[in-house]
């Protein structure tokens, strides 16, 4: 057996491992990914440990890359989700989230949520990163599930794909930006495509998260959970119901409820804006870097919203709703150690080889290397970066627009949004999706549907751009 063919082994044994162990028996799902880190480092050939090789060169062990896989992912994610999870008790427990999603419903309309949201996630992700995003809007989705009666799988789904479409096709974000300098392109028209190609998309995916949000009918309840149960059209509650229901509940005013969401996003697309025009403000970098943006967040909801509360009451809320990221952040680091010994290992070089190899249609060839990327390191920015460093020595050699080209790397990012990815785990944490075959119904499948629309766009456009 090559040693490509042993690495690629490696991968599907890890995932088949954990699959089972996840669905089949009492392993949790934390050691149940750590297990297939293990396995898929020692099948793949990796070293246990540390080691040097005769040349001279430092090879990283398996539990190296697993500790630094783990960590990577939650410098990013860890600080962002507590912050995140505290200011969205107090928005919450304040009664600001009913009145955010109640004037959200009003502006929008009745039975247009998931459009809404879906919109909304589209823009936003342009300047705000995804995983931030999920868990800034988490609160919203889940008091619109709460006064409409509407599941609120199927609303933050919604989000999530508008989230995950701009964040895979759109620059100024890291992914599109790096294919659109890799193969030559023009940020403008790349932002132009990119936009265009997600509008069917985002629609497609739409009327997915309508259908699923009715399969998997669940609830907020006030205890800070979540209810689920067989959907019935009578729980959907009418306009008529929401103007009665808002009116007996006293309710902070608009602007105090929306400010610890506005500001840090407002913060944030300064930042990236000021970024794009080559403008360097040491402050607002600072200030709108997602972490410190978030801090002043939470900071605007405690002093805001609960500034005549005894401190002891606001203090708890905090804490009550702190209590369920610890399994998030274990789960979500893990998942990055299984991205890391996969990358580590060398698969992510091993698909790329072979995917060139294939006799595909020239156009679908960055977008199967991205897809792979994708499967195989969970980081869609990285899947898109290593599809366009493997196809940029063939623009000379393919009939293909090099615009497309780097579509079509983006596009096949998209695709595969499973155990290994951050944002799989984050959001799933955050809206109480806990069974596995859930989890793949709702962000692996949405991921799919998404990435199935844009491949019919590819062979379209490639008939017409050359």
């Amino acid at each position: 057996m090559d040693e490509s063919t042993r690495m690629l082994l490696g991968l599907i044994i890890g995932i088949v491992v954990m699959v089972v162990l996840v669905s089949k028996t009492k392993v949790h799902t934390f050691i149940a990914l750590m297990i297939a880190a293990i396995l898929t480092g020692i099948i793949g050939g990796m070293p246990l440990v540390d080691v040097t090789n005769e040349a001279g060169d430092k090879i990283t062990g398996i539990v190296i890359a697993i500790q630094e896989g783990f960590g990577s992912t939650l410098k990013s994610t860890g600080i962002i989700i507590g912050l995140g999870v505290m200011m969205g008790g107090i928005l919450e427990e304040s009664g600001a989230a009913e009145k955010m999603a109640y004037s959200f419903i009003r502006a929008v309309g009745k039975k247009k949520e998931e459009w809404a949201l879906a919109i909304t996630g589209w823009f936003i992700s342009i300047p705000v990163f995804a995983d931030s995003a999920i868990v800034i809007f988490a609160p919203l989705c889940k008091a619109i599930s709460k006064v409409t009666g509407k599941s609120v799988i199927g609303l933050a789904l919604a989000m999530a794909a508008g989230l995950q479409l701009t964040h895979c096709l759109v620059p100024p974000t890291p992914g599109p930006t790096t294919a659109a300098s890799m193969l030559g392109v023009d940020v403008g028209q790349m932002i132009i495509c990119g936009a265009l190609i997600s509008i069917p998309m985002l629609i497609i995916a739409v009327f997915y998260c309508q259908w699923i949000g009715k399969k998997i009918y669940q609830i907020p309840t006030e205890e800070g959970g979540f209810e689920r149960k067989e959907f019935k059209k009578e729980y959907i509650k009418s306009m008529d119901e929401l103007e009665h229901l808002m009116n007996e509940k006293k309710l902070p005013g608009l602007g105090v409820s929306i400010a610890p969401i506005v500001v840090p996003l407002v913060l944030i697309l300064t930042n990236t804006i000021l970024g794009m025009a080559g403008i360097n403000n040491n402050i607002l970098a600072f200030l709108g870097s997602p972490m410190i943006a978030l801090g002043i967040g939470t900071l605007l909801a405690i002093y805001g919203l609960m500034a005549k509360h005894d401190t002891k009451a606001v203090l708890g809320i905090m804490d009550n709703a702190i209590k369920s990221t610890g399994i998030i952040m274990l789960i979500t680091g893990a998942g990055g150690s299984l991205g890391n010994v996969i990358k580590v290992s060398g698969v992510g070089t091993a698909l790329g080889e072979l995917v060139l190899k294939l006799p595909l249609p020239a156009i679908l060839i960055p977008f199967l290397i991205a897809a792979l990327m994708r499967i195989a390191l969970g980081s869609a920015t990285v899947a898109i970066t290593t599809a366009a460093s493997l196809s940029a020595p063939l623009l000379g050699a393919l009939s293909v627009s090099p615009l497309l080209m780097a579509v079509s790397c983006c596009v096949g990012a998209i695709s595969f949004s499973y155990f290994n990815d951050s944002g799989f785990w984050v959001w799933n944490g955050m809206f109480g999706v806990d069974d596995i075959q859930d989890q793949v119904r709702c962000k692996t499948a949405i991921s799919l549907i998404m990435s199935g629309a844009g491949i019919v766009e590819l062979l379209v456009l490639s008939m017409f751009m050359h």
